[in-house]
């Protein structure tokens, strides 16, 4: 396999290793190109991606803005620092993601999470990074790969909606388990970021989105 493939080389090796994919692919058209973002949209992101833990996305869009506006517009290691524990309660944050949010600032400007050095580190000790900090667990840890990262193998088997589009795919009567599709995802080394963005496809046309 080339070290790297277009969005339509990614479409087609999913549909040759899986005919199951073939409606989908067909529906929606290639992946999306993935680019890294910037070195400075890391930190945003993973602070981000507290606030939105086990929140409806209205809510945590109304709390998340009140950190940026708390932050004096810019979400970085130094201004969520400066902002503390209690104001960061103050703006809606439980207690335990102001412990976590504060828990990434120190990480970030002491080292011990390394940020900026994350391009550069393999997939599994950007991991390990990241799921140090408190609060952090491996779905938002694989999310980061995915987005601010554009890794193009990640595989979430445990998120909700890959497991319910691979089953859609497939025609289980079941969803499929977590630890099943972690299997399931063998033979699709190389590419797997967008095969579960083709799940979350499939859940999105069978919800007429």
């Amino acid at each position: 396999m080339p070290t790297v493939l277009t969005p339509i080389d990614r479409a087609s090796t999913i549909v040759k290793r899986d005919r199951a994919f073939r409606g989908v692919v067909r529906e929606v058209g290639p992946p999306p190109a993935r680019r890294s973002a910037p070195v400075n949209d890391r930190f945003p992101f993973l602070a981000r991606s507290i606030t939105y833990q086990l929140l409806a996305t209205k809510a945590a869009n109304t709390i998340h803005q009140r950190v940026i506006d708390l932050c004096g517009g810019e979400v970085n290691p130094t201004s969520i620092n400066a902002a503390g524990h209690v104001s960061l309660r103050g703006v809606g944050l439980s207690n335990a993601k102001a412990a976590a949010m504060l828990d990434l600032a120190e990480r970030s400007l002491d080292g011990r999470i390394h940020l900026a050095q994350h391009g550069r580190m393999k997939d599994h000790e950007v991991l390990a990074d990241v799921v140090a900090v408190r609060g952090i667990g491996p779905w938002t840890a694989q999310m980061y790969l995915m987005h601010p990262l554009a890794r193009h193998d990640v595989w979430p088997a445990g998120d909700l909606g890959v497991r319910h589009g691979w089953s859609l795919l497939h025609g289980l009567d079941e969803m499929i388990s977590e630890g099943d599709l972690r299997l399931e995802g063998d033979v699709f080394l190389g590419v797997r970021s967008d095969v579960a963005w083709y799940c979350w496809q499939a859940v999105h046309i069978s919800r007429g989105q």
